[in-house]
């Protein structure tokens, strides 16, 4: 089974739709481990998605829309990162991440710590803004620094070649595709962008 666990460099990166479009584009499983907030990623993907693919029920759900270790705190829920198991499957699985890599599971664990737990390669979602560069660049020096299997980065939304090609230069990480900004997100549009994706 191949897994990829696809993070961001900010919570607004554009994971979702990221994850949407790997799992056309792969004919894959999705999975989304620590879920905070409603609705749910695994709702959102099932709507974007073929009804043939399989999304795999959460590890867990907490209700509040905040970071895991505040929203776990708030039910009560001692929550680590050594409490999933990755679903089983024959197929690619596609994992999505909690906001940004280093969102916190609680007082000591990240939750990109899952994709080491999980054995998965890092697909890294960057999205052009004022300091992208910047939390790009952060966030790379993090993975690679920490020995993550980082497959490459995907940049979403807005295109900037120069902001682009100095995040791969300096990186020297594959650009796993360019996702076009999207006034609609639906079935057609995902579709739409599987082309994009070089992977």
């Amino acid at each position: 089974m191949k897994k990829y666990f696809v993070t961001g460099i900010d919570t607004d990166s554009g994971k979702t739709i990221v994850s949407a479009i790997l799992v056309e584009k792969l004919k894959a499983d999705y999975w989304k481990p620590i879920q905070a907030g409603q609705p749910t990623d695994s709702d959102t993907i099932s709507s974007l998605v073929g009804r043939d693919k399989k999304i795999h029920p959460e590890g867990i759900v907490l209700q509040a829309p905040m970071s895991p270790h505040a929203a776990a705190e708030l039910e009560d829920i001692n929550l680590k990162a050594d409490q999933f198991s990755v679903p089983m499957t024959d197929n690619t699985l596609i994992i999505e991440g909690a906001g940004g890599l280093m969102v916190p599971i609680n007082d000591n664990e990240f939750v990109i710590g899952l994709a080491k737990i999980f054995d998965a390669q890092v697909i890294l979602v960057s999205r052009n803004y004022l300091g992208s560069i910047n939390h790009t660049m952060l966030s790379i020096d993090y993975l690679k620094s920490n020995g993550y299997d980082v497959a490459g980065i995907i940049f979403n939304d807005t295109p900037n070649r120069a902001t682009e090609d100095f995040i791969l230069n300096h990186s020297q990480l594959p650009c796993l595709g360019n996702i076009d900004p999207l006034t609609e997100v639906n079935n057609k549009t995902i579709q739409s962008q599987l082309q994009n994706i070089k992977l």
